[in-house]
């Protein structure tokens, strides 16, 4: 047996396999879960203006990637399994709260992978004139592709991410190299280059919070991600190659994004034209102005790439998210089924593909909109998760530990929840209510597939004490009332600041191009205002009638506060002791092969020395 053969390790449940990922392969992987390049800054610059741009990419990984990229690895150390961020707030939360982070996160995974789908599209669309038809064939083949390699695993994916995202950092740092030798531009763009803080001088705080609106969901979404390798940590041999990979990338990205963005604006100028679309300036007009046209078609293809590379690794992602939920019996057990061969949950990716196949020629703007709150909701439950397995779990268990105690992990963790807060008022009453939508559809179906699919109670109903009345765990009509509770609290506030924040019924309201991505640009501003509020109104109303009478029928059918109290903790020390057992179980399984390495090694040099003693010369002679 080789050593290549031993990089593939033990099966694990399911059939999943393992296999020998190298800690530059997960730097490669994560650099495309969260970057793969500057694509989407754009946008922040003629909104944001180019000086408030700058700081937000210099601000933002402080108070939101680099906070999130720590808390992933920290939590990755000590509790590296298939599910990452799932089973993080499953332990610290329980199985409820668990479903809600794990089924947010996994939908705007699916979501964000749609919209990779349309953006190659669209980079596409600006150089060659493909048509209707030609475009979806172009978005088909990306689908199809891609779910193929990552139906052959995950070492597949991390080849295929280690090459492409090599290619878009050479490139950006092209852009870099071109835009500082440039500096100051030259005799046509001279005039333009300007780092003036925003677009317009803001003449109170609401101007200041529509110009860090205007880029501030952008530069989060920009700096997420850090937490989706977590997801296949279960398919990797040795899982603590994840948080140190995590680490490193983390300057990595920074200086990714803010390099090229701040040598392109001091070089080419022109912030208030920049864009995405085929008439606006971008990257690649940095090195084609300067060095010649034929860089702006090579961006164009890195651009794609760039979208590949970030679809390819969030397929792996995305669909582990449903595998875990489904070992748990939370969503239909089909998802969980893998492929003989390779190893792979082949129907929770296919799951994907069928996914972005459906909605990639729907409007960018459209399929965004339900994304950022789904995402900021679950970073919240995982920043809670973190304080509360930092008390519950040993340090000794801890391999990486964020250091300065536990005061200064509650700062690194209440600072970017009230970041998330923020941001869920100010992206607009459009995305706030498309959002809460989304955050809804979590306890509705967790209350149609727990009562269909059994939980963890079907797993172990001693430790996961089920009420037969309900069909849900103990205590969970009222984890459910509580939730509405909150849904109903924000959009309370959602009622009161969104009309005040965006001018509704005034002569500055926002217009109907500032909706939705611009897609509604020509209906009614009114019309499309009237329709959000009535939204919010209806919303609001539901869930608070439905939290009161929720938890008027607790008192009923559950047991008794101390009873929930005590049936939780149970829960949470059964899953601490299920973990614990998977890493005892994983750390044998890297023992062993490191022995069978060790014994290969042996053995080989034993032959080799074998065969140099009998070709010496004196034996020949």
């Amino acid at each position: 047996m080789s050593q290549t053969d031993i990089a593939v390790a033990q099966t694990g449940e399911h059939g999943l396999k393992k296999h020998e990922i190298r800690v530059s392969t997960v730097v490669f992987m994560i650099f495309c879960l969260v970057a793969a390049g500057c694509y989407g800054i754009e946008e922040m610059i003629p909104e944001c203006g180019p000086g408030l741009t700058i700081i937000m990419l210099c601000v933002l990984p402080f108070v939101w990637g680099l906070p999130f990229g720590l808390v992933a690895s920290e939590l990755g150390s000590v509790r590296p399994q298939e599910g990452g961020y799932y089973k993080w707030v499953q332990e610290a939360l329980g199985e409820f709260w668990g479903f809600q982070a794990g089924w947010w996160r996994t939908i705007s995974i699916y979501i964000d992978n749609t919209s990779y789908v349309i953006l190659a599209g669209g980079y596409a669309a600006t150089v060659w004139d493909m048509g209707i038809g030609g475009e979806f064939a172009l978005k088909f083949c990306m689908i199809a592709i891609f779910t193929l390699i990552n139906i052959r695993g995950v070492k597949d994916v991390g080849w295929v991410s280690t090459v492409l995202s090599i290619l878009v950092m050479v490139a950006f740092g092209i852009v870099a190299l071109c835009g500082f030798l440039n500096w100051g531009g030259d005799a046509t763009t001279a005039e333009t280059i300007s780092f003036q803080i925003t677009p317009e001088p803001a003449e109170g705080i609401s101007d200041w919070f529509f110009y860090i609106a205007g880029g501030i969901s952008i530069g989060m979404w920009m700096y997420s991600g850090y937490e989706s390798m977590s997801t296949i940590a279960g398919e990797v041999a040795n899982p603590q190659v994840i948080p140190k990979g995590t680490l490193v990338t983390i300057p990595l990205i920074m200086a990714v994004y803010i390099l090229p963005t701040t040598a392109g604006l001091g070089s080419l100028g022109q912030w208030d034209n920049w864009g995405t679309d085929g008439t606006s300036v971008g990257y690649a007009d940095v090195v084609a102005h300067f060095w010649g046209p034929i860089w702006g078609i090579i961006f164009v293809v890195v651009a794609i790439l760039a979208q590949c590379s970030i679809y390819n690794t969030y397929i792996a992602s995305g669909s582990r998210g449903f595998f875990s939920l489904a070992d748990d019996n939370l969503t239909p057990k089909i998802m969980v089924k893998c492929d003989k061969k390779f190893g792979v949950p082949y129907v929770a990716v296919l799951s994907v593909g069928i996914f972005n196949l459906v909605f990639c020629m729907f409007p960018f703007g459209f399929i965004i909109v339900l994304d950022v709150a789904l995402l900021l909701a679950s970073y919240i439950m995982v920043y809670l998760s973190a304080m509360i397995l930092r008390h519950r779990i040993p340090e000794e268990e801890y391999i990486f530990r964020i250091p300065g105690g536990n005061g200064f992990l509650k700062v690194l963790c209440i600072v970017p929840i009230c970041v998330a807060l923020f941001a869920f008022f100010v992206n607009g009453s459009d995305y706030y209510a498309g959002g809460m939508v989304g955050i809804l559809t979590g306890p509705v179906l967790y209350f149609i597939w727990r009562r269909r699919y059994g939980g963890l109670t079907k797993k172990d109903p001693v430790a996961f004490v089920g009420n037969p009345r309900t069909g849900l765990a103990v205590g969970d009509t009222r984890r459910i009332s509580f939730l509405l509770l909150i849904v109903t609290i924000m959009n309370i506030i959602a009622l009161l600041f969104e009309p005040w924040y965006e001018g509704w019924g005034t002569e500055d309201a926002w217009e109907s191009g500032d909706y939705f991505d611009g897609i509604l640009e020509a209906a009614n501003v009114d019309t499309i205002v009237g329709t959000i509020k009535i939204i919010l109104w209806v919303m609001t109303i539901v869930c608070a009638v439905a939290c009161i009478l929720l938890y008027l029928l607790s008192k009923k059918i559950e047991p008794s506060v101390e009873e929930c109290k005590a049936a939780f903790r149970k829960s949470c020390d059964a899953i601490s002791d299920k973990h614990n057992k998977e890493l005892q179980e994983m750390e044998l399984g890297i023992s062993a092969a490191d022995t069978a390495k060790e014994a290969v090694n042996e053995a080989t040099e034993a032959v080799n020395e074998a065969t140099e003693a009998e070709i010496k010369p004196g034996d020949e002679e």
